[in-house]
């Protein structure tokens, strides 16, 4: 059964409770369809005795499949070992890597971005066969273009050899009848001469034959540098299991349930793979709501969830009709709106013997406000809409600044908000994917390394020197300027001759002799080829710049540690993908990327990007979200609906397999965009316009704001500039409510690495796991990294052969009789050894030969009889108590099958210790835990491996010990439940990484 005392409605638990065979759930919007989806996992796992890892659960975004993942964490009794939740892209990902030898893949491929993929097409244009899409003037102009085509046909699981066999079909028929057809209208065709004709259709056969033998080329290139991109992931899957029938079988018999959430936006390969791994059992769950499709520009096939049933005749039908979000009135307005795509409607199709309505049901008492705001201008219509903010806002000590949502149809369109918001003192957030380096905190750090690179760098020398950390004011830099200019010279070369200039006060020269000390400095790092994660570390360090962002927890503070944050993995990120990883060479990968058009993604989460603000985005990432109170914008002609923007290269009609919607199929997509936006608010909605926005003529009302007056709306009259008044006059009065500190991120779950961080100093706790600052890398961390990589894919090497042996001497289980040398050993340590934060060759050396030396002993310890491996790497979540309040993750390096039980492994670098202290214990205590609750085996030993001198100190938890443990643990969360870090000074700062920014060190 559902959860103890979670109510459901007898829809949601009519589908909790569907027993076996395919089941569609038509989920409108606010319905509670991710509760129902983790409910019915719960309940497969509590009630059909289902094994967590025989559930396969599909969504869409990495948030969405973590959201799930959550809730079902928090339904489970106990914890798990191996939750199946993942997007399309990451299950074929994962698949890929334990499988893709069987089909020629390297089960070490990299996974290219978009940006990526344009910069190794950029780097390779010679090995394209282009004429017609290179033009003379920009040849890199159509890259963007051609990986869209590449990528449509991937989410049609058309190759480049289907593709090829087109072509030459079209080349062998000679007339090209059926290929005139779709390039020309009999109208235009009755006008042209048959030469003419020819002439047309060999172009177009040479377009064809061009964008076909790029398509192959690209595919070849992606293989020859061991990568893959996304439609990659779905396509190589698909080959893999319909060319390896026992793959496919041991998915097919792992996986008793298969559910998917979002189904209306999956595309064709995604749902020929789906498919396959269903089986003839169909146990299979989609849920969706084909009113809320709006992916098409993605790929989505709304003709999936339209031709489910045709699919799966037997399919149950559930409609979820029952909404907890918004009012009566709201929802009536939109479903009223969304049937003006009748009757190309799931509802309508499937209308028959049953009389089948999505139209919702509102579950929640009184009348929503809907209000059209029209302005004379665009900055009226964005002073209307800040201004209804302000009022709403100052009417209710109910209302928060989250309450709040501007929607926009593009993210350019969101400016002019944002810069009303700030005008008016009104805290905002602008949501977006794209714009990482256009962040202040990321245009200093690229400032800088520029400067590094080049000393007279004007521009980066004059962001440089506005860094408030210097204190120079604006009158000694303009003054700088000034000498620089009449000079002719550099302001690098002015700094520093502005001692002889007597123009500085000698506070000037002391802050100038510190900032130029700190740029020699960092340049002769450069000059040593350290690598640029160690520059950033010494910049961030030494000029004082981390200490004083993270002074306060503010949410502009935050905000930019988060930017810093993500910048600092990017650019990780490079040094891992990139035999050449100095300074220049990552500027210039970020001066290509800006050159492809990339601006930086953004990880967005909405929980960490402050709990109390006014949210900014466009329509397409407020979905799933709900705002009491929200604002569509711009809804004028050609902005909402927008003009139907074709593909620049379209896929031929004949290659796509698809089944193509009817009717107009662009506004149709718009239209259920609109839905979608409407259906956020819970308690206001307010569409708003204007009549010029800046261009030679008015602009005309957005036909949806039509249909919705037909549908009863009142629209607004014009109003004019001086009716709405200065915003900076109408500033908030800010309540209690508002100047409340908001509380950091704080987690769900939490690791043994957090656990002693919040006990040994919870300020520390603060910097690592809510301000996530970025920290220096240490040797010992790379050896140790290393270490632990090196046995673990030995220890695989090692599980593949004795299960070969096994089979071999049908069914033997002596370890010792599997062949396996020193040598693969060694070479495994080679090309696994991490180059990174060793202060020398000299260095880096010694601890390669420690860990070689290490690793011979390990060998001749164990050759003549080795562990029987149960799981290496093993993630854990489980609870510690009821509730699902204490709950912990990790990961144990090694779990052996031994007589009655389990041995678990940790490996440890450095002196081994002849005595442990119960602290010592904690760690592998916890994972006794862990293996005993969620994995249901017996441990019978705990060791710590002391890898430097091949020597194992083991232990086994009583039960007063974890008893014990179990009550600490509870008592450390809940003083971090608090969110409250104060600090702990002691001998511990001498080793914090936090020790340069901390202003309560030890000293």
């Amino acid at each position: 059964m559902p959860e103890k005392g979670l109510s459901l409605n007898a829809e949601q638990q009519a589908a909790v409770l569907h027993d076996q065979g395919p089941l569609l759930i038509v989920a409108g919007a606010g319905t509670g369809k991710t509760t129902v989806i983790t409910e019915r996992i719960a309940y497969l796992i509590k009630n059909k005795n289902c094994r967590p890892e025989e559930i396969l659960a599909l969504t869409f975004t990495d948030k969405a499949a973590g959201e799930m993942e959550e809730r079902v964490d928090r339904l489970l009794p106990y914890g798990y070992v191996d939750l199946w939740i993942h997007t399309f892209h990451a299950f074929a990902e994962k698949v890929l890597h334990d499988h893709g030898l069987e089909i020629g893949l390297p089960n070490d491929f990299k996974l290219l971005s978009t940006t990526e993929q344009w910069l190794l097409v950029r780097q390779n244009l010679e090995k394209f066969p282009l004429d017609y899409y290179r033009p003379l003037g920009n040849p890199v102009k159509f890259i963007h273009a051609l990986l869209k085509h590449f990528s449509r046909a991937k989410d049609e699981n058309i190759s480049p050899a289907d593709y090829l066999n087109y072509v030459q079909e079209l080349k062998l028929n000679a007339d090209g009848a059926e290929f005139i057809k779709t390039i020309i209208d009999e109208e235009t065709k009755k006008q042209l001469s048959k030469k003419e004709l020819k002439e047309i259709l060999a172009q177009e056969i040479a377009k064809q034959t061009e964008v076909a033998e790029a398509y192959h080329s690209y595919q070849q290139l992606l293989l020859a540098n061991s990568a893959l991109d996304f439609g990659d992931l779905i396509n190589y899957a698909l080959k893999l299991f319909t060319t390896r029938k026992n793959i496919l079988l041991k998915y097919r018999n792992q996986f008793k349930y298969i559910l998917v959430d979002e189904f209306q936006d999956t595309n064709y390969a995604q749902y020929e793979l789906l498919k396959l791994l269903v089986g003839p059992q169909s146990n299979l769950t989609v849920v969706g709501d084909d009113d809320q499709s709006i992916y098409k520009f993605r790929g989505a096939s709304i003709s999936n969830i339209l031709q489910f049933k045709d699919d799966y005749p037997q399919a149950k039908e559930i409609f979820l009709n029952q909404n907890y979000r918004s009012c009566q009135n709201i929802l009536d307005l939109a479903y009223r709106f969304i049937k003006q795509n009748d009757p190309y409607r799931l509802e309508v199709k499937l209308a028959g013997a049953r009389q089948l309505s999505k139209k919702l049901s509102a579950q929640k008492d009184g009348q929503g406000e809907i209000i059209h705001l029209h302005g004379r201008q665009l900055a009226d219509e964005v002073k209307l809409v800040v201004e209804k903010i302000i009022k709403l806002y100052n009417n209710s000590q109910a209302v928060s600044w989250s309450d709040f949502a501007v929607l926009v149809r593009a993210n350019s369109s969101a400016d002019d908000f944002c810069y009303a918001l700030e005008m008016a003192g009104v805290p905002f957030n602008f949501v977006a994917s794209k714009g990482l380096y256009s962040k202040a905190v990321v245009l200093d750090l690229l400032a800088y390394l520029k400067l590094l690179d080049n000393y007279h760098e004007g521009p980066a020398m004059y962001r440089f020197l506005t860094l408030p950390v210097w204190q120079i004011s604006q009158s000694d830099i303009v003054n700088l300027n000034y000498w620089a200019k009449r000079k002719g010279q550099s302001l690098y070369e002015t700094l520093k001759q502005s001692a002889a200039l007597n123009n500085f006060t000698p506070d000037f020269q002391r802050q100038i002799g510190q900032l130029l000390a700190v740029l020699e400095k960092h340049a002769q790092l450069v000059r040593e080829n350290k690598k640029t994660t160690e520059i950033v570390q010494a910049f961030l360090g030494d000029t004082g710049y981390l200490k004083q962002l993270s002074a306060t927890d503010s949410l502009a503070s935050r905000e930019q540690l988060g930017y810093l944050n993500q910048f600092y993995k990017k650019i990780q990120n490079f040094e891992q993908t990139s035999a050449h990883n100095s300074v220049k060479d990552f500027l210039s990968l970020v001066e290509l990327e800006l050159e492809a058009g990339e601006e930086g993604s953004l990880e967005v989460n909405l929980e960490e990007e402050g709990p109390d603000t006014v949210k900014i985005m466009t329509i397409h990432a407020a979905k799933g979200l709900e705002f009491k109170y929200v604002f569509i914008s711009n809804l004028v002609d050609k902005r909402l609906p927008t003009i139907e923007r074709k593909d620049p290269i379209e896929l031929p009609d004949k290659l796509v397999k698809e089944i193509i919607p009817e009717g107009d199929i662009h506004l149709q997509e718009e239209r259920r965009l609109m839905y979608v936006a409407m259906t956020r608010a819970k308690d206001g909605l307010y569409l708003t316009s204007a009549a010029d926005y800046g261009g030679v003529r008015k602009k005309k009302l957005s036909r949806f704001l039509t249909e919705l007056a037909d549908l009863g709306l009142p629209l607004a009259a014009e109003i004019k500039a001086e009716r709405v008044g200065d915003l900076s006059a109408r500033r908030p009065a800010l309540s209690d409510k508002t100047r409340e500190k908001a509380p950091g991120f704080l987690p769900s779950k939490f690791s043994f690495t957090q656990l002693k961080a919040f006990e040994s100093c919870p300020y520390q706790y603060r910097f690592a796991h809510v301000l996530k600052i970025p920290v220096k890398g240490k040797a010992q961390f790379s050896f140790g990294k290393s270490m632990h990589g090196t046995l673990q894919k030995f220890f695989l090497l090692l599980k593949t052969k004795q299960n070969k042996r096994q089979g071999d001497l049908f069914g033997a289980k002596d370890g010792s009789s599997v062949e396996a040398s020193e040598a693969e050993l060694l070479k495994i340590y080679q090309e696994t050894f991490i180059d990174d934060w060793y202060a020398s060759r000299k260095e880096r050396d010694e601890y390669f030969a420690k860990g070689q030396r290490a690793l011979k002993g390990f060998f001749a310890l164990h050759q003549l009889n080795w562990p029987r491996v149960a799981a290496l790497e093993q993630s854990f979540n489980f609870k510690i108590a009821d509730g699902g309040v204490y709950t912990l993750y990790g990961f144990m390096d090694r779990l052996d099958e031994v007589e009655g039980g389990l041995r678990i492994v940790d490996y440890k670098t450095g002196q081994a210790k002849t005595k442990l202290s119960p602290e010592d214990k904690e760690q592998l205590l916890i994972y006794q835990l862990a293996a005993e609750k969620v994995l249901a085996e017996k441990v019978k030993e705990l060791v710590f491996y002391y890898l430097d001198e091949n020597k194992a100190v083991s232990f086994l938890g009583d039960d007063k010990e974890l008893a014990a443990l179990r009550k600490k643990i509870m008592a450390i969360i809940d003083e971090i439940k608090k969110g409250e870090f104060p600090p702990k000074p002691g001998e511990i700062c001498k080793y914090c990484d936090f020790n340069g920014i901390c202003e309560y060190r030890y000293k």
